[in-house]
């Protein structure tokens, strides 16, 4: 299950780079996408860092542990908390507003089928580890 938590992490990671550089290099074009005017300056700038500089930070979270073996499971399990979050606002806000052009369900699915990975990866590697563990006790418990 490793392997497939290591192989899912570098889609998602590559994922948030890529929108990050995207919406860095065709602000006004992704911007437009997803419905906002962007104001010159103070809107330009904010839209820059947080979905440039925000996406980025989070496309190279994704890539820590596998580029440098770090703990799969917390960045997982950060993941799994970030689209959590995702799907509920978006959910909330397809309640609250109308008007929601197709873009937006485009992202509202990639965010469940996110979710739903990164849940699924997790619970996955909690139940592998946790047999894991209960081997390495019950060896421990055969030797002494």
């Amino acid at each position: 299950m490793e392997k497939a938590t290591k192989y899912f992490l570098v889609f998602v990671g590559i994922a948030y780079l890529g929108l990050g550089i995207w919406c860095t290099i065709d602000p006004t074009k992704t911007s437009n996408s997803v419905g906002f005017d962007l104001q010159p300056g103070h809107g330009q700038s904010e839209y820059l860092t947080v979905y440039g500089g925000l996406e980025v930070a989070l496309g190279i979270i994704f890539l820590w542990p596998v580029m440098f073996r770090e703990d799969l499971n917390g960045t997982l399990r950060a993941c799994l908390i970030l689209h959590a979050c995702l799907v509920l606002f978006r959910t909330i806000g397809f309640f609250l507003f109308t008007d929601i052009k197709t873009t937006t369900f485009v992202l509202a699915s990639v965010e469940w089928i996110l979710f739903l990975g990164s849940i699924t990866l997790f619970l996955s590697n909690r139940k592998s580890r946790k047999s894991s563990s209960e081997l390495t006790r019950a060896s421990f418990k055969t030797r002494f």
